[in-house]
């Protein structure tokens, strides 16, 4: 597995990284769940996921993501996108592309946080390596689910998802994201 390969890989997920990262960093404020229990008598999602926390962390992956296709834009106009960087479809399709993405990602961290609360995992208890993976499946399904409606509806003459995501693609997404939770969570409790 060549280095162009890992690249492209993170270029193509940065947006996604970038998503459940912000969500930690701006989140606070009004959870989710509003306080409600479900019916086993524990919190839905728990204090940790909030609105904000949601569409802010959404939108930091949303501005990383147009930046990096106005990078990958400039870079084949000018003939030296050398590493053939994505460009999350080009705009108009990019802000549907990159939301979904970024939108998956922390709609796949809700969902792992609502059965971790099931199984009576507390806020910040570590289930591996469903707590390094949840935001990844999220947005690969949310993003598998957009490129096949784009294409679908004749938006794109292919399917997005499966042009960007190789086999190889995703073997590092899954190798390096558990990776970069670990670090960036470590990261974040020293307050470095």
């Amino acid at each position: 597995m060549g280095f162009e390969i890992i690249l492209q890989a993170i270029w193509i997920f940065l947006p996604a990284y970038a998503a459940n990262g912000g969500a930690l960093l701006v989140g606070g404020g009004l959870p989710i769940d509003l306080g409600r229990k479900w019916r086993d008598g524990r919190r839905i999602f728990g204090d940790g996921k909030t609105w904000r926390g949601f569409f802010l962390g959404s939108l930091i992956g949303m501005i990383v993501g147009f930046f990096l296709s106005t990078i990958a834009g400039y870079l084949d106009e000018n003939g030296l996108n050398f590493y053939g960087l994505n460009r999350f479809g080009g705009f108009p399709l990019t802000i549907p592309i990159v939301s979904s993405l970024c939108f998956g990602a922390l709609l796949g961290d809700l969902i792992e946080s609502f059965f971790k609360r099931r199984i009576g995992k507390e806020r910040g208890e570590n289930w591996f390596p469903f707590d390094q993976l949840d935001f990844v499946l999220g947005a690969l399904c949310s993003s598998f689910i957009c490129g096949s409606i784009l294409h679908l509806f004749g938006f794109t003459p292919y399917n997005w998802f499966l042009r960007a995501f190789t086999p190889l693609h995703l073997l590092v997404i899954f190798i390096l994201s558990p990776a970069f939770h670990i670090v960036a969570n470590y990261l974040h409790r020293k307050k470095l």
